[in-house]
């Protein structure tokens, strides 16, 4: 069994001594795919990763900021278990000054995630969940309010950004939810449903760092979820995911069918 009070306390402590530091003293550079990435990502992955490794040697590593050719021979090696690292999950918000961003951590064993961490420093909130045993916050079990029966009374969290722009627009024009929201760090979006902050998620480019560990957090607090392709959204692949999402199976039934109609 894994020692989680330790994992927390790595991420707690370089959150701390590492990330929180560079927020509002730092410059971003673009990378190949025209994300961004800052040098508190490089320094924060570094970090993490001797921790992990002097704790758990165990388990490789995989994270967002390394090289694609180190990303896919990774991949096509037979891990047992690693651990799947995004340092700064919303670093278009941390490179603005925007107070919406995590370092996320996954631990995956035998082609599934059994625990997942999202730590979000602006508001001292630890989400964590073993795979099986639920999903927690701040230690304690996480317990949602009664979600609506109805979209019409949903909160959404919807990324147009990389929709196809004929759903876009039937989105905007039909609106089958309550209220919208896009806020730009999708570990935090996962977490964010799993409390029933949200009640329906829509996002079209997740990569395996950025849900790895959310997912399995809503997952455990009872939330359901598939790609707009009908699949199950955890693969081990750098093909990124779309996923539809919602707090319960009434949800999700009624958002399928106004997505994939």
């Amino acid at each position: 069994m894994i020692d989680i009070n330790k994992i927390e306390d790595i991420i707690k402590t370089v959150s701390k001594e590492v990330l929180m530091p560079y927020f509002s003293k730092v410059q971003a550079q673009t990378k190949s795919d025209g994300s961004l990435i800052t040098q508190a990502d490089i320094e924060v992955q570094d970090c993490i990763k001797s921790e992990l490794l002097k704790y758990f040697p165990e388990y490789g590593f995989f994270a967002e900021e390394l090289s694609e050719d180190e990303l896919n021979s990774f991949l096509l090696k037979n891990h047992s278990g690693y651990w799947c690292l995004d340092p700064i999950d919303g670093t278009s918000n941390f490179a603005s000054t925007l107070p919406y961003f995590s370092i996320s951590l996954a631990l995956i064993i035998n082609g599934q995630t059994i625990f997942g961490l999202i730590y979000d420093p602006v508001r001292d909130e630890c989400f964590t969940a073993l795979k099986g045993d639920g999903a927690k916050l701040n230690s304690r079990a996480i317990i949602r309010p009664k979600a609506p029966e109805t979209l019409k009374e949903c909160l959404a969290i919807v990324d147009f950004k990389r929709l196809p722009a004929e759903l876009s627009v039937k989105l905007v024009s039909q609106a089958p939810y309550r209220s919208q929201r896009s806020f730009g760090s999708v570990a935090l979006d996962w977490c964010w449903l799993a409390m029933g902050r949200v009640d329906i998620y829509l996002h079209a480019k997740q990569m395996l760092w950025d849900y790895a560990a959310g997912l399995l957090i809503a997952e455990e607090s009872g939330c359901v979820s598939c790609t707009m392709d009908g699949e199950a959204v955890f693969k081990e692949s750098l093909v990124p995911r779309k996923v539809i999402a919602s707090t319960n199976d009434v949800l999700q039934k009624q958002w399928l069918a106004v997505i994939i109609s």
